[in-house]
């Protein structure tokens, strides 16, 4: 599967107010601003447009069903991006301040990468944060960098091609060790149909093999050939070494339901031991693409570190 990770750099021109956790902030403006930029026919309701097959938001953001030709076994399909948003918990920019976000896209999504530009820059113009549109919170982009490599030119605002990278199931193996995961953003889970406050290790095992099966069957050359039920069942016999898991609440405003909505998700670290080699190629990918429910605002980054037993 194709991977395109794009570090965004923007400078506000007017102080800005952004919640703690931007993520939502992020993806609730850029949606409005991409289907601003791409809708043709203004219709408020996508699954009856026409176009909405073959339109960039639709299939983005509304999981709209592929043209013919192009079905995916998903009922729902995941979205064919994450949005990475500036780290940390700063509320308050003033005019000038720099800040980072990443974007990234999944698959032939990453060919659409000029319109999700354009969306960003539209989103700059009206303003992002509390009172946008009234004097606060506008930016202007001013680089773009894929694997260190620059793509944009803000003076001239064109965009250099680029060849994303090609996302690979690596080589497993049978070594012991320690895994010591940091979960860097909420990861919502949900195991019995409820939200879990735990992370047995069969649990993680379940995520990875739920993002990475439906990502690379939706945006790649099909679901890798996972050993599923083997998989799960030999992560029950991997041990929690020691954990320090935290549940964090967060509200966010939903403009599609027009209500506040209280989001939660795990915090923190873990450390497992056991028979962990034969995970560590999906781990890998899981790192890459996040984990859990609300993804798309960049919930569920996650990394990690193994340090293999010594071989006797």
């Amino acid at each position: 599967m194709l991977l395109g990770r794009y570090q965004f750099t923007c400078r506000f021109i007017e102080d800005a107010l952004l919640p703690p956790y931007k993520g939502s902030t992020f993806r609730g403006a850029f949606g409005n601003a991409l289907k601003k930029v791409v809708c043709a026919v203004r219709e408020k309701n996508c699954s009856r447009c026409l176009l909405a097959a073959r339109c960039v938001y639709a299939r983005a953001f509304e999981n709209v069903t592929p043209a013919p030709g192009e079905a995916s076994r998903q009922v729902a399909p995941p979205h064919p991006y994450v949005i990475e948003p500036p780290a940390g918990t700063q509320t308050r920019y003033a005019s000038g301040e720099l800040f980072e976000f990443t974007l990234l896209l999944f698959g032939e999504f990453t060919d659409y990468l000029p319109y999700f530009v354009y969306a960003f820059e539209a989103m700059g113009e009206q303003g992002l944060g509390a009172r946008r549109g009234q004097g606060m919170g506008r930016y202007v982009l001013e680089s773009i960098c894929c694997e260190g490599r620059s793509l944009y030119d803000a003076s001239r605002r064109q965009l250099a091609s680029h060849r994303p990278r090609m996302l690979q199931l690596g080589s497993a193996t049978s070594t012991n060790g320690e895994l010591h995961l940091h979960i860097i953003t909420p990861l919502r889970l949900k195991f019995d149909n409820q939200l879990s406050a735990q992370l047995p290790f069969h649990l993680l095992t379940r995520a990875a093999l739920r993002r990475v099966s439906s990502l690379f069957a939706c945006y790649g050359r099909g679901e890798p050939e996972f050993d599923y039920r083997g998989l799960v069942a030999r992560a029950k016999e991997v041990e929690i070494r020691q954990a320090s898991l935290r549940w964090h609440d967060w509200k966010r405003y939903s403009s599609r339901q027009e209500q506040t909505m209280l989001m939660g998700g795990m915090n923190g670290e873990i450390i497992y031991r056991g028979a962990i080699g034969e995970y560590l190629p999906l781990l890998d990918l899981a790192r890459e693409l996040h984990l859990g429910k609300q993804s798309a605002f960049g919930l569920g980054q996650v990394n990690f570190t193994f340090s293999p037993d010594p071989v006797a």
